[in-house]
C-alpha cells in the first residue's frame, strides 16, 4: 500500500478540511514588506522636501509648466482640425514629467496614448509626438533613437512589451531599466496582469506607473476593482506596490526614481499608483459631464501639481517673479513653435508605406512597392 504524505493532514469530525501545503507551494516572499502604505505618499508640504535638490526643483517646475501649456496647445488644435484627436493629460503633468526625468538615457519608456507629454519631456520633438493624433504616421518618430516605444493605443499591449525589452537587456547583461505608463481602465486587462506576472517571475528591471485618474473615460475606478488600492495589486504578483500622490511631482519623482534603481541593481518590478485626475474629457471627442460633476474637477483644481509646486518653490524662497515669468516664456515659445509647423501641410511620401513594415522587404512588398512606383510615375507623366 503507498504510504500517505506526511504533509497532508486527515480531516478532523466535525471540522473543515485544511490542506497544510508541501514546501515547494508555500509563499516564497513575505508578503508585508510588499505592501503599499496606507496613504499615497507627499513631499509638497512637508518636511522632506527640504531634502530635495532646488536644481530639480526648479527644474520639475519648468517641465509642468511647459506641459500645462503643450497641453493648452494640443486641445487648440484639435479645434482648429490640424489633429484628429487629442487625449490630454492637463492635471495629470506630474505623473508625465516625472516619469521622464526618473530615467537614464539608456531606458526605455514604453508610453500610452495619452502619454505625449511624458514623450515630450524625454526630449522627443513635440510634432513627431503628435503626428501619430495627426493620422500622418503610426509612429511618428524612431523609437530606438529616442528609447520610447511607440504611442500604444490598444489599453496595456505595452506592459508586455516593456517586460519583454527588459528581461532581454538583463539576459544581455545590459544595464536599462523600462518604465512602462498605464492607466486606471488599463489595469483591467488581460495584458495587465500578464505582464506583472511575467516581470515579477523574471525579476525583470520593469517599473509599472499606474496613473489612476479616476475614470475609463466613463467607468470610474470603484466600478473596475474592489481592491484596496491598485497598488495593492502587485502583492499577489511578489513585487513591491507604492502609492503616491500623482500630482505632487516631487514624490512621484522620488518614488519613480527609487523603483528604477531598485530595479537597475537586480531587485526586480515595482508597480506604482499615482492618484491624480484628468481635468480635461477623456478626449476632445468625449463629453465628460455625462459622467461628472462640475463640483468634482473643481475640487481636484484646488490640487492642481502646477499650483503646488509653484506655491511650494515660492514659499521656500526658490522662485521669484523673474523665474516664473521666464518658465511661461519658454512654454510660449515652444507652444508657438508648435502651433506653426503644426499648421503647415504636411508632405506625404506614398512610398513611405513601404518602409517601416520589415527591416528587409518581403518579395510581396517589393512588388507590391513597385506597382505603386510605376502608378506614380504614370500619373506625373500624365500631368
Amino acid at each position: 500500500m503507498q504510504q500517505r504524505s506526511s504533509t497532508v493532514q486527515e480531516p478532523l469530525a466535525g471540522s473543515a478540511y485544511r490542506p497544510t501545503p508541501p514546501p515547494s507551494w508555500r509563499p516564497r516572499t513575505d508578503p508585508a514588506p510588499l505592501l503599499p502604505d496606507a496613504e499615497p505618499l507627499r513631499v509638497l508640504g512637508t518636511d522632506a522636501v527640504a531634502d530635495a535638490d532646488p536644481a530639480l526643483l526648479r527644474r520639475l517646475y519648468a517641465e509642468l509648466v511647459r506641459g500645462r501649456r503643450y497641453n493648452a496647445q494640443a486641445t487648440a488644435l484639435t479645434k482648429q482640425g490640424r489633429l484628429a484627436v487629442y487625449p490630454s493629460t492637463t492635471g495629470q503633468e506630474a505623473c508625465e514629467i516625472a516619469a521622464a526625468l526618473a530615467l537614464e538615457e539608456r531606458d526605455w519608456l514604453f508610453p500610452s496614448y495619452r502619454d505625449t507629454l511624458a514623450a515630450v519631456a524625454r526630449g522627443l520633438d513635440p510634432v513627431q509626438a503628435l503626428t501619430l493624433l495627426r493620422g500622418d504616421w503610426h509612429t511618428g518618430y524612431d523609437p530606438r533613437e529616442h528609447r520610447i516605444a511607440p504611442l500604444c493605443t490598444p489599453l496595456a499591449t505595452q506592459l508586455p512589451h516593456a517586460v519583454g525589452l527588459a528581461h532581454a537587456a538583463r539576459l544581455k547583461g545590459d544595464d536599462v531599466v523600462a518604465l512602462a505608463m498605464v492607466g486606471d481602465g488599463g489595469t483591467s486587462e488581460g495584458d495587465f496582469h500578464e505582464a506583472l506576472n511575467f516581470a515579477a517571475v523574471w525579476q525583470a528591471p520593469v517599473v509599472f506607473l499606474v496613473q489612476n485618474n479616476g475614470f475609463a473615460i466613463s467607468v470610474p475606478l470603484a466600478k473596475q476593482t474592489a481592491a484596496p488600492s491598485l497598488a495593492h495589486k502587485a502583492v499577489g504578483y511578489g513585487m513591491p506596490g507604492r502609492l503616491v500622490d500623482g500630482n505632487d511631482a516631487v514624490a512621484v519623482h522620488q518614488v519613480l526614481t527609487e523603483a528604477v534603481a531598485r530595479a537597475r541593481r537586480g531587485g526586480g518590478p515595482t508597480l506604482v499608483e499615482a492618484i491624480t485626475y484628468r481635468i480635461d474629457a477623456h478626449t476632445n471627442a468625449d463629453d465628460a459631464t455625462r459622467y461628472r460633476a462640475d463640483g468634482e474637477v473643481e475640487a481636484w483644481r484646488a490640487h492642481d501639481p502646477v499650483l503646488l509646486l509653484e506655491r511650494e518653490l515660492t514659499a521656500r524662497g526658490l522662485l521669484d517673479e523673474e523665474g516664473r515669468r521666464a518658465a511661461a516664456e519658454a512654454a510660449e515659445t515652444m507652444a508657438a513653435e508648435l502651433r506653426e509647423r503644426m499648421n503647415a501641410d504636411p508632405v506625404l511620401d506614398p512610398m513611405d508605406l513601404f518602409t517601416h513594415v520589415y527591416a528587409e522587404q518581403t518579395a510581396q512588398l517589393r512588388e507590391q512597392a513597385a506597382q505603386l512606383r510605376a502608378e506614380l510615375e504614370a500619373e506625373d507623366e500624365s500631368r
